[in-house]
């Protein structure tokens, strides 16, 4: 793809591949083997002659395409060559634009978006400073932000918001990164430094747990789940069974079952440690499945719109229903990790595979290259013995 008549446009700045691509006037985009995209000037200083006599020609920095538009490339392209033809030599004369906190957030955020696993998280990152920053310090360039501006978004909320804190100076530490890296401001960065010093106050943060039904009063709670005939009823049974998180199951496709072999295959994409995980099946859960195949659906537990996945409010909605408020979806993968070590005597190692858990160091981690598949499909239909069999006079 090449420029028309050299100049450059919106699109062909986004899609040009590797080299220097002309705008005519001095002006290039210049673009790396990695996909970073940059702007140089080429001026020549009046009155100025290099060390062989010739007239002195640089080349200057205009700022990363992805901060900098082409407009404003041309228009600090043209400054710089109104200073050469006066005699002015740009790299100490030019003042070069910062741009703002809020400004450079927005582009982070766009850069950023491809490396989480959703849409959702992403958002959630750019709401955090959105709330909490740009009305404080979003307006400021960023080149202009110190120890006092972050001390003012991170001390209203630091103890009564604690972990939104935390995750808040993580935000400003990784804008005020980039635009260090881009040559808008130098220095230490003054998240770290505060986290350094004792500025803020410690704060000792209690470490909430999910709500866990008792494993033993599971089978019961399951048998009258089985009578419902509710979607959400049988992705409930289905999260129960196989100890997974709530967005495992509800986003579950019938792509990621082999069920000849009767193992469910999980993405790394959709799995939290960012790992592939499988679940074998049992008898109970595909008797689950089975009815739910002919609704010829992308996901297996269909919501009320069509080809979408159930709402992932809607377990827990029928959780308070039933009566049990006071428990959570998440807390029934407790249950079967209380179950498998006080039940059935599991080896931690092959309890924590179940849940997808990580085990061990990284050094540990690389030499036990099983997943212990079949060991697991032992717990996992005593588990599915354990919850399904109970007798009739002990059902709520």
């Amino acid at each position: 793809m090449a420029a028309l008549g050299g100049k450059l446009t919106k699109k062909l700045v986004e899609n040009l591949g590797p080299g220097r691509h002309g705008d005519g006037s001095g002006l290039y985009l210049v673009v790396d083997p990695s996909g970073a995209r940059r702007w140089i000037v080429r001026v020549t200083v009046k009155g100025q002659r290099n060390k062989k006599g010739a007239p002195l020609r640089t080349d200057f920095g205009l700022g990363g395409a992805d901060v900098v538009t082409l407009n404003q490339a041309r228009e600090r392209a043209l400054e710089y060559r109104r200073m050469a033809k006066s005699g002015l030599n740009p790299r100490f004369n030019a003042k070069r634009e910062v741009p703002t906190f809020e400004e450079l957030s927005q582009q982070v955020h766009i850069d950023r978006l491809p490396t989480w696993k959703n849409a959702k998280h992403g958002q959630q990152w750019l709401n955090t400073l959105r709330d909490y920053a740009f009305p404080k310090i979003g307006r400021m360039p960023v080149d202009s932000i110190g120890q006092p501006e972050v001390l003012m978004c991170l001390s209203p909320i630091w103890t009564s918001k604690h972990e939104t804190a935390k995750r808040l100076a993580q935000r400003i530490k990784a804008v005020l990164d980039v635009a260090k890296s881009k040559g808008f401001r130098a220095g230490e960065n003054p998240v770290a430094t505060i986290r350094d010093s004792d500025v803020l106050p410690k704060v000792k943060v209690k470490v909430k747990h999910h709500d866990a039904m008792p494993w033993r009063d599971v089978p019961a709670f399951y048998a009258e789940l089985a009578g419902r005939t509710a979607t959400a009823a049988k992705a409930l049974q289905f999260t129960i069974l196989t100890a997974c998180r709530t967005s495992e199951v509800l986003e579950a496709r019938w792509e990621e079952f082999d069920f000849d072999t009767r193992v469910w295959n999980l993405p790394a994409e959709r799995m939290k440690a960012g790992a592939e995980h499988r679940v074998p099946l049992t008898d109970e859960m595909l008797a689950i499945l089975k009815p739910l195949r002919v609704m010829a659906s992308e996901f297996v537990f269909e919501g009320q719109k069509r080809h979408q996945p159930l709402s992932n409010m809607s377990m827990l909605m029928l959780l308070r229903r039933m009566g049990r408020e006071g428990f959570t979806i998440h807390g029934f993968r407790s249950s079967f990790r209380d179950w498998a070590s006080e039940a059935a005597g599991a080896p931690r190692e092959v309890a924590e595979a179940a849940l997808a858990h990580q085990v061990g160091s990284e050094v540990e981690r690389a030499y036990a290259r099983s997943d212990m598949l079949e060991r697991r499909r032992e717990l996992m239909e005593g588990w599915t013995l354990a919850v399904s069999d109970i007798p009739e006079e002990k059902v709520c």
